[in-house]
């Protein structure tokens, strides 16, 4: 599949352009400062003024990381997700919310996948953290408990994790690309735990309703650390 540019309505350029504006203005004293970095590097290819082309960020991308974009229908199956993860190769929508759908989709679009994720594609650790998840999850395609075990640590920590500094920073995608999660965090009631592993593995989640638990992660190269030490445990499987 193809990004059909030409097929983007002047709605779809006007979204776009109102929830870049507002979520980045939102996220200058929230996100953490790698994903602003890396978002500010993209600005060429990634900015509010134009719905970005793919086949340009695929080439910031693939000359820096080596991760492309992969453009797929919509949700696809875990196994195919993680197929894709261990080639470095980040899944993506192409359709775009529309005005009424601001603040809630039922499932990811563009902006999500793009906005929210692409940007630490460009941070090293964060990538190979990824690309090692998907390899796991190749490993042990036919495990059930694994992938289960897989997609706990992809939502409490590429989904829905924050960063340890003055205060929480979000790196987690779902939260940056979220306006009303972005602001959620920081609401009393909201209960954030120290990042561990064996604690994430064992939390279940909810895709339909807003977090209300969140992992407080070192660094990112902790993050990649801790999957190696969940994979040794794995070897004796």
């Amino acid at each position: 599949m193809k990004q059909q540019f030409e097929n983007y309505t002047a709605e779809d350029f006007k979204v776009w352009k109102t929830l870049f504006e507002r979520q980045a203005k939102n996220l200058k004293d929230k996100s953490c400062k790698e994903y602003l970095d890396c978002l500010n590097e993209l600005k060429p290819v990634l900015n509010s003024e134009s719905i970005p082309r793919f086949e340009e960020l695929n080439r910031v991308l693939t000359n820096q990381t080596g991760w492309t974009i992969e453009v797929v229908p919509g949700l696809i199956p875990v196994a195919d997700f993680f197929e894709l993860l261990s080639k470095k190769k980040f899944c993506s929508s192409t359709w775009l919310r529309s005005m009424k759908q601001l603040d809630y989709l039922e499932e990811p679009d563009m902006f999500h996948d793009i906005f929210g994720h692409i940007p630490l594609f460009m941070n090293k650790a964060y990538g190979d953290f990824a690309q090692k998840m998907g390899q796991i999850g190749m490993r042990f395609k036919d495990s059930e408990e694994v992938l289960i075990e897989l997609q706990r640590i992809y939502w409490f920590t590429i989904e829905f994790g924050l960063l340890k500094g003055n205060k929480p920073m979000i790196y987690g995608a779902g939260i940056m690309s979220s306006f009303g999660e972005t602001n959620f965090v920081y609401e009393s009631g909201v209960e954030i735990i120290p990042f561990t592993i064996e604690e994430v593995v064992k939390t279940y989640f909810c895709n339909s309703e807003i977090q209300t638990k969140y992992f407080l992660l070192d660094s990112f190269e902790d993050l990649y650390q801790s999957l190696d030490r969940y994979a040794e445990d794995l070897a004796g499987l």
